[in-house]
């Protein structure tokens, strides 16, 4: 096997040439018109939000900063203005069911112009009414109805009195009522000479009375009738003059809404209900003690054709865009307020209040999914909104049916509404595998890239890019080199040469410090120093942990040797995450091995510390020992692998390389070279695969040895595939460049194990036996040994023999 080669230096990192770029600042620049990287998804927007069918809500998945709600903003925004305005909507009165309100359409523009009407209506009531009771025509008809009321009774009463007294019997009223008393002469008998008359003459005049007395409470029962028919007629006169002064009134509101069958309907319903409750509308000296209850009826009765305007699309632009920030149950669905009125709680069709899915109805309502699934039975209400097609108000109380009070039931509003989400992909597929219902109801996913090749025609595109947000958030000028080092940090991002981030944000917020350190040095210009400057002080924020880390390792307290040789000891690499900042950390990977049954045990699982995809790649790595140097026999070691001074969880199988090779160290005493760290995942052949955070575990390596000072001879071992990915510092290349540091890419653990120990792994011959020298055959002659020693402590044990007692 050849030498492997180290890369040269202008294979660790693209290098974007300014002298290339053709402009000199970006003022030179046009803006740019569309939105880069993103072809699938905004096809999947324009499709999702165009498309006008049932369940063809859009979900649109991505990490956060890559832009999916300036996108999704732009595009709504711009299909919206082309749209046509929804319909304005109105709750109002239901007068034969008051605790169900009835909702009314109105094109847009028309519902504040009603709102405005009935306003109008109602004060023109207020005066209109009492005017036309208090007319003197009025007023002599009721007047006239009362005093033939009066006059019948007196006639009745005055009819039975002389009767009665043709027959002797005088009618005398008493506070208590009508009392029949026997006279002589149009005097009272007095008791007396009654009690002087005859028997015969007592009881004719007790008769009479008796008769008299029958016909007496005949005529007194009538009056409640003959006082109810007064009314009725006074009632009647009343709202004849009410119907009179309404006419018009209300003949030019029915005029004007005519095209509206339901808001004709409504008037003609308050037209009654004015005409049946005239008497709402007299001023009254009733409760003078306690005036307000007078007021209170008075206000009530005109709250009553009040008009409780939901949605007003009078200053609307095309169809609604709304962004519901805080999507509670309540804020999506609407609410029902309450007030209190002397120790309880009220409620009435005016306290009704929208929620964002009623002013979105007819457009378009965005949603932020995590905050969706945070608020208690959100989701499922905006479910049988959309399963239903109309949004019914009612509180989560009821509508979990905790509580059974009597409330108001306004009418269902029908929706129509595209409901865009934003969310991660994880939210996504599991919803998709636990909801059956989001399938039917979000049937479109634009799933957004967080990378996009990187060519000289987007490199342009994306200085266009960097020019639009500098002008638009009037920066000062970026000169070329600033955004040629703008183009390398993107392709750093996204942890690949070949590609430029699309995460938006991070972009962003690079231009706006490095646009502060240009003003705090007093420059008109953004250079290349500017945003070097900004990436350092982004770093320099955020890794305190792993200056404590490097530090720790620098004087002994974690134990990561630099230079000499090791047998079983192999310096693994790693990268820890602290939230958007990651760094590479070495660790110390050893191996033990003994006679055993042939398994290898992976210390991390069995305390619990290690994932499942480690504990993979240590079984993975027990099947490529055994399979590589244990064919005709069985496996007779038992190996322990662990991370040292590891006191977290370890999870990844991008060790397992290094794992290896400290096996093969520790089986073929042969030692490892300390000035080298390794990262890689292995396979069950041996190959070496990629792995994630390359330049970041190079990185750490590096800046050990650096710390320490730089031999010539560390380096780090990396899978060849990861070479593409490779954006690394500018410090770690001019070390390479320099020949002060190497970075080794390996295909195969034989490369890996050749470079680890200064001796050649060694390669199988026809029979499959190893060259003697190589470690290939050093472990496997260890292993054979082991064998043979197993075998041999297997044997029993020779009988012991008693020759004094044969």
């Amino acid at each position: 096997m050849e030498p492997l080669s180290p890369l040269p230096a202008s294979e660790l990192s693209w290098i974007c040439d300014p002298d290339q770029l053709p402009f000199e600042t970006t003022d030179d620049l046009d803006d740019l018109k569309e939105f880069l990287g993103q072809a699938r998804a905004l096809n999947a927007v324009r499709f999702g939000i165009s498309i006008r069918r049932d369940g063809y809500n859009l979900y649109v998945l991505g990490p956060p900063g890559v832009g999916k709600r300036t996108i999704v903003q732009s595009f709504l925004e711009q299909k919206a203005t082309n749209d046509p305005r929804p319909c304005d909507w109105c709750y109002v009165q239901n007068f034969e069911e008051p605790h169900k309100p009835h909702a009314l359409r109105f094109p847009p523009g028309r519902g504040a112009k009603f709102v405005a009407d009935m306003e109008n209506l109602v004060e023109d009531l207020r005066i209109s009414i009492p005017a036309a009771l208090e007319t003197e025509e009025h007023k002599t008809q009721v007047q006239q109805i009362e005093q033939e009321t009066r006059e019948f009774q007196n006639r009745a009463f005055q009819e039975l009195t002389d009767r009665a007294q043709t027959q002797g019997i005088q009618v005398i009223r008493t506070h208590a009522g009508f009392a029949l008393a026997p006279s002589r002469d149009g005097k009272v008998l007095e008791p007396e000479r009654y009690d002087q008359l005859s028997e015969a003459e007592r009881s004719e005049i007790q008769g009479k009375i008796e008769r008299l007395q029958e016909e007496l409470h005949a005529l007194v029962a009538k009056l409640p009738r003959w006082r109810r028919e007064a009314r009725e007629r006074i009632k009647q006169a009343n709202q004849d003059a009410a119907r009179f002064a309404l006419e018009h009134l209300m003949n030019p509101l029915q005029e004007q809404y005519s095209d509206l069958d339901d808001v004709v309907r409504y008037l003609r319903d308050v037209e009654e209900d004015v005409i049946a409750n005239t008497d709402e509308f007299q001023s009254s000296d009733e409760n003078p003690e306690m005036p307000f209850l007078s007021l209170r009826r008075q206000r009530s009765a005109l709250d009553e054709y009040q008009v409780n305007l939901i949605v007003d699309h009078e200053p609307s632009q095309g169809a609604p865009v709304v962004y519901e920030e805080h999507p509670s149950f309540q804020n999506l669905l609407g609410r029902i307020e309450h007030q209190s009125h002397m120790g309880t709680l009220e409620t009435h069709f005016t306290l009704i209040k929208p929620g964002s899915i009623h002013r979105a109805n007819g457009g378009y309502l965005v949603v932020e999914a995590l905050r969706l699934f945070r608020q208690p039975y959100a989701w499922e209400g905006l479910k049988r909104c959309l399963y239903a097609r109309h949004v019914k108000i009612e509180s989560l109380a009821e509508s979990l049916g905790l509580i059974s009070t009597v409330s108001l039931e306004p009418e269902p509003i029908p929706l129509d509404v595209k409901v865009v989400l934003l969310g991660d992909r994880m939210l996504y597929y599991l919803l998709h595998q636990y909801d059956r219902d989001f399938a039917e109801l979000f049937k479109v996913a634009a799933d957004f890239e967080e990378k996009m090749d990187r060519s000289d025609d987007s490199c342009l595109l994306y200085a266009q890019l960097i020019a639009t947000l500098v002008r638009r958030e009037q920066h000062r000028r970026f000169d070329r080199t600033a955004v040629a080092r703008i183009l390398e940090h993107s392709a750093r991002v996204a942890a690949d040469s070949e590609k430029l981030t699309t995460h938006m944000r991070t972009i962003t917020d690079l231009i706006r410090e490095a646009d502060y350190w240009c003003a705090s040095d007093g420059h008109e210009t953004v250079t290349v120093q500017h945003v070097d400057q900004a990436i350092d002080q982004q770093i320099h924020r955020a890794d305190r942990v792993r200056d404590q880390v490097q530090e720790q390792i620098v004087r002994g307290t974690l134990l990561i040797d630099t230079h000499g040789s090791q047998v079983g000891q192999v310096n693994g690499l790693s990268v820890l995450d602290l939230g958007n900042f990651s760094f590479g950390r070495p660790s110390r990977i050893t191996a033990t091995v003994r006679l055993g049954k042939g398994d290898v045990v992976d210390i991390e699982r069995e305390v619990e510390l290690g994932g499942p995809i480690h504990s993979k790649g240590v079984l993975i790595l027990g099947s490529l020992l055994a399979a590589r140097y244990a064919q005709d026999h069985p496996l007779s070691l038992s190996a322990s692998v662990v991370f040292e001074q590891s006191y977290g969880m370890v999870d990844g199988d991008s060790a397992s390389v290094a794992e290896f090779c400290a096996l093969l160290s520790a089986l073929s005493i042969i030692p490892v070279r300390q000035s080298l760290a390794v990262t890689g995942s292995v396979n069950q052949h041996g190959q070496v695969q990629a792995i994630g955070g390359v330049n970041e575990k190079i990185e750490g390596f590096y800046d050990i040895c650096q710390r320490r000072g730089l031999t010539g001879d560390q380096g780090v071992l990396i899978p060849a595939a990861n070479v593409p990915h490779l954006m690394l510092r500018r410090d770690v290349i001019a070390a390479v460049r320099q020949g002060r540091f190497h970075v080794y890419p390996i295909t195969d653990v034989n490369q890996a194990v050749a470079l680890l120990t200064g001796v050649s792994a060694g390669d199988p011959d026809e029979n499959g036996h190893f060259l003697e020298g190589t470690v290939n055959h050093a472990v496997t002659e260890r292993l054979r040994k082991m064998f043979q020693l197993r075998q041999q402590s297997m044997l029993p044990l020779p009988a012991i023999v008693n020759t004094e007692n044969p």
